[in-house]
């Protein structure tokens, strides 16, 4: 499917050798791609990679990928520093015929110093952690279909919405081709009667400057291009929603919105009849919503 949001979140999880880690990955609207990784310390070769799979995957969006590790519960992780803690308890001895009335130190008092107990990494061999890198990977790739998955739902939905709008532009327009102002009988008589207007002026206007007042007056009375641009459009937008290129089209929707908008601005400051500045209105109300839903289109 071609239409795809931006918006989604997506997990996953994997074990591999002494580690359990949990992807994250979210995503928003975004001009561009934008991917964010802060790797854990000492996984800072993963940065590159993660990366990379995300440009293959997606074109569009604010991505942030977050990534925790803890060692397996079967795994050690604390060791207490001996040498340390040998040096403390003869340094008590030393002291404590000092101080005879002190009481003698806890044992947990000893621990709770800083650095006798630390938390320590599980060992790896470079085969384990080759393994162990690999299956991140491979989790990561799992997470990223998982958004990529999140992400066309939101666009499916988001389908059913720009179509709706795209039928009513579209019979907003045909709307404005029926109304009085837009017929060509009209469009006539008011060329005649602006004409005679400017005949009967007083001084009465050069030949050139009357030629290029009737030229500009039958221009601005004439919408017909305005709405046939409209309909092409639509058309247009239509194909984009409803094709299968396997390309994203969020930015050339953006475009259209942006011609249509002109068009339709176009249509209010010629219209010189109220039903019609009404729908020209009315078409920039639908239009301003349609650009509002392809902004999370990717």
């Amino acid at each position: 499917m071609t239409v795809s949001s931006m918006t989604g979140f997506a997990r996953a999880d994997g074990r591999s050798g002494a580690y359990d880690w949990t992807w994250e990955v979210r995503s928003v609207n975004g001009r561009g791609l934008d991917l964010r990784f802060r790797p854990p310390p000492g996984m800072e070769a993963l940065e590159p990679l993660v990366r990379a799979a995300g440009a293959a995957r997606f074109r569009r969006g604010n991505i942030a990928v977050s990534l925790q590790v803890a060692p397996t519960a079967d795994q050690p992780t604390i060791r207490v520093n001996r040498a340390l803690l040998d040096e403390l308890v003869a340094l008590v001895g030393e002291l404590g015929d000092r101080v005879p009335t002190a009481a003698p130190p806890r044992l947990d008092g000893l621990l709770a110093i800083r650095g006798v107990v630390e938390v320590a990494p599980p060992e790896e061999t470079d085969d384990a952690k080759t393994a162990r890198e690999a299956a991140m990977l491979e989790s990561l790739e799992q997470a990223f279909a998982a958004l990529a998955a999140a992400r066309a739902e939101e666009g499916a939905r988001l389908i059913g919405v720009l179509r709706d709008q795209l039928d009513e532009i579209a019979a907003l327009t045909e709307a404005a081709a029926g109304t009085t102002a837009c017929q060509p009988e009209a469009i006539r008589d008011r060329l005649r009667r602006q004409v005679g207007e400017l005949l009967a002026a007083e001084p009465a206007l050069p030949e050139e400057r009357l030629a290029a007042e009737a030229a500009m007056l039958a221009t601005k009375a004439d919408v017909r291009e305005e709405l046939d641009r409209l309909r092409a459009h639509v058309a247009q937008a239509r194909q984009l929603i409803d094709g299968d290129s396997g390309e994203a089209v969020g930015r050339r929707l953006d475009f259209l919105a942006q011609e249509f908008n002109r068009e339709a601005n176009t249509l209010c400051s010629k219209s010189s009849d109220i039903e019609l500045t009404r729908l020209g209105l009315d078409l920039k109300a639908v239009i301003d919503r349609f650009r509002e839903q392809i902004q999370n289109i990717e």
